[in-house]
């Protein structure tokens, strides 16, 4: 038994060493290497047999074999990689085109607050909160909740960086969708920054309930359902990116009808970013229709039959454990992100994509692609169904948010 124990350790062993060696070792290399050895086996036969090789790990130990196994093994989603990788130059462009420029030409936070190092910077400041004193509580607790789902970036970059074929493995790659992700990340981490700071001088909320809550949010992570699949990932980036730019800009006509032109302009400026983000995402998707319709019909049509993950779903301060909810219900309630809303965002993409003309299909594409073209309206007549049975807003029960220092909406 423990001569056993010995022999499985020893072939686990030396085939990690392998695939580790392999990793650090020009190709040329190996290939050389392994052309000059009569026996072409990856490990010793007199060492470990074949026999016990195979009944370990599952493959002969060969060097060709092992070597089409690991590049086998590479991607889980080979044909959706080489799909991606086609439109790099794209992808290029969308960098240079979509993104803006950084540091001096760019917006930046510090652009819609008052500045604290010049003079007047109390006067400027007494007319922000004096604003902000205008909002009403439950607007306040949809905006604290679609700045927290901002503060959650770490997670989302995390996220892109998990799509095949368009990782930034080292942290500093130059390749298109390296640099697409972090341009796209360093964008998106203003948003967070100026709400943030607006609520900070505002004065009216409890900030360290609401760190907390962001604190938990990173920590619990985030699982869309992508898979590591960049069609799934790019969809579903294409979905919440316009339901973000919606969100946004509902708080800004909301504030502005209660007369915070500030906030209005700030929410106007974050929308204006993820309409531009939007449209690259959505750009991406239609290079892949281009390329494999059937590939990608598939996998919409997977993630409409399970609906689309929020971000900010795990939401906790620590203390309501259905924080998420409850600031849903109150962000449907005032109309800034409704059941309507989501079904109009599933017609837009299926109307964006032209699904309805795409030709060439499998039979299954087909199948797929009448699913989706049919979906919008039946998620419309849901939508439309379930607003018609809520309650009207004075019946609704009212729930406190530690955001606020406890206050109800």
């Amino acid at each position: 038994m423990i001569a056993s124990s010995k022999k499985t350790a020893l072939i686990l062993l030396l085939a990690s060493s392998l695939t580790i060696a392999s990793s650090f070792t020009p190709k040329s290399l190996l290939t050389h290497h392994r052309a000059a050895t009569s026996l072409k086996v990856a490990i010793d036969p007199e060492v470990v047999s074949k026999k016990d090789y195979e009944s370990i790990c599952g493959i002969g130990f060969e060097s060709y074999s092992l070597q089409e196994r690991l590049e086998k093994a590479n991607y889980l989603y080979p044909k959706h990689v080489e799909v991606i990788k086609d439109f790099d130059h794209i992808v290029a462009r969308m960098v240079d085109n979509v993104l803006l420029d950084t540091g001096e030409h760019s917006w930046q936070p510090q652009d819609y607050l008052p500045d604290l190092s010049k003079e007047g910077w109390l006067e400027e400041v007494q007319e922000l909160r004096g604003m902000a004193q205008e909002v009403p509580d439950e607007l306040l607790v949809v905006l604290i909740g679609d700045m927290v789902t901002e503060e959650a970036l770490p997670t989302y970059q995390t996220l892109l960086n998990t799509f095949e074929g368009c990782d930034d493995p080292t942290g500093t790659t130059e390749s298109a969708w390296a640099r697409w992700s972090r341009g796209w990340t360093s964008e998106e981490n203003r948003h967070g920054d100026l709400l943030n700071k607006y609520l900070y001088l505002g004065g009216r909320t409890d900030m360290r309930s609401i760190e907390v809550t962001i604190q938990h949010l990173i920590t619990s992570g985030f699982n869309p359902g992508a898979e590591k699949d960049g069609y799934r990932g790019f969809v579903y980036t294409s979905f919440q990116e316009r339901a973000t730019k919606v969100s946004h800009g509902n708080v800004g006509r909301l504030a502005r009808q209660c007369g915070d032109t500030k906030l209005a302009q700030i929410c106007a400026k974050i929308a204006g970013d993820e309409a531009r983000h939007e449209r690259a995402y959505q750009t991406f998707v239609t290079e892949i229709l281009k390329r494999d319709p059937n590939g990608l019909l598939k996998v919409f049509g997977d993630i409409m039959r399970g609906q689309i993950v929020m971000p900010a779903e795990l939401m906790t301060d620590g203390l309501d454990a259905e924080l998420y909810e409850n600031f849903s219900n109150v962000a449907q309630r005032l109309g800034v992100y409704t059941a309507i809303d989501y079904a109009e965002i599933v017609g837009h993409l299926v109307k964006i994509w032209d699904l309805e003309h795409i030709e060439g299909l499998s039979s299954e594409g087909e199948k797929e692609r009448d699913y989706l073209c049919n979906l919008p309206r039946r998620y419309m007549r849901l939508a439309e169904r379930s607003m018609q049975k809520k309650k009207p807003a004075h019946e609704e029960p009212m729930k406190s948010f530690n955001w606020i220092y406890g206050r109800e909406v």
